[in-house]
């Protein structure tokens, strides 16, 4: 009974993280040497699903990219969360190139994206990035000026907040937490103002672009005026730390 309830919590943890995990722990079970089973399993399930993602209208983003779009961390890519529609993806790389032609050097990085199959499958603990058409994207950053080429502030692109004036009441439980004990953690970049404004006046002009969201101060500082770029809500999780775009 207990070892039965261990193991659904496992497969429906691995399921939430990765969509596939699940699935690699289940048929682990069937071998004597479970954990390894379960990695090679994963590992062969993770390829597979490169080449099967299509047939459901995903397409994964480069891991090993160098170029001006890469992938924050190898982390995103390990759990299967890098994978957009076509069209999605080529607004990304679009996108990172029109920067790093207004700035020479600059690269852009991807955080999550979705999973690689079926369209409504949440990836947690994101309320929309279901179908293949959301990204978020690492803001740019600078240490005294100077820009600092695929740098984030955390080690994973998120929860390094930029302060700043909010209306939303301080309330629990709620998604939009501010993790303040986090904050003395993370490094002291500062904000590349500039590269951060090109991107989301670039994205905005862009007919591809349905919808951008950002905290309302950061818009305010950045001096962006488009209707396309939305405050997410007191509900959500605070956009003062990244990007969120769609289609």
């Amino acid at each position: 009974m207990l070892r039965g309830l261990v193991h659904s919590i496992v497969v429906v943890s691995l399921t939430v993280l990765t969509q596939i995990g699940g699935c690699a722990w289940l048929a682990a079970l069937l071998f004597k040497s479970r954990m390894l089973a379960f990695i090679a399993l994963y590992a062969v399930m993770w390829a597979a699903a490169v080449w099967i993602a299509p047939v459901f209208g995903r397409t994964a983003l480069s891991c090993w990219d160098t170029g001006p779009l890469q992938m924050q961390s190898w982390l995103y890519c390990g759990l299967n969360r890098h994978y957009v529609t076509p069209d999605a993806k080529a607004l990304l790389y679009d996108m990172a190139e029109a920067v790093d032609r207004r700035f020479p050097g600059t690269v852009t990085l991807v955080l999550d994206a979705n999973f690689p199959f079926v369209t409504g499958f949440p990836l947690l603990p994101h309320l929309s990035h279901d179908d293949g058409e959301k990204a978020d994207l690492a803001f740019y950053y600078a240490n005294e000026g100077n820009y600092i080429a695929a740098a984030t502030r955390s080690p994973i692109g998120y929860f390094a907040f930029e302060d700043g004036p909010s209306t939303c009441p301080e309330v629990w439980p709620t998604l939009r937490w501010n993790l303040r004990s986090l904050q003395s953690l993370w490094r002291t970049y500062e904000l590349d103002e500039a590269r951060t404004a090109f991107l989301l006046s670039t994205l905005a002009k862009d007919e591809r672009v349905g919808k951008i969201l950002l905290e309302p101060h950061l818009k305010s500082r950045l001096r962006l005026s488009s209707d396309k770029i939305r405050f997410q809500g007191c509900g959500a999780a605070r956009h003062d730390d990244h990007i969120h775009i769609q289609l």
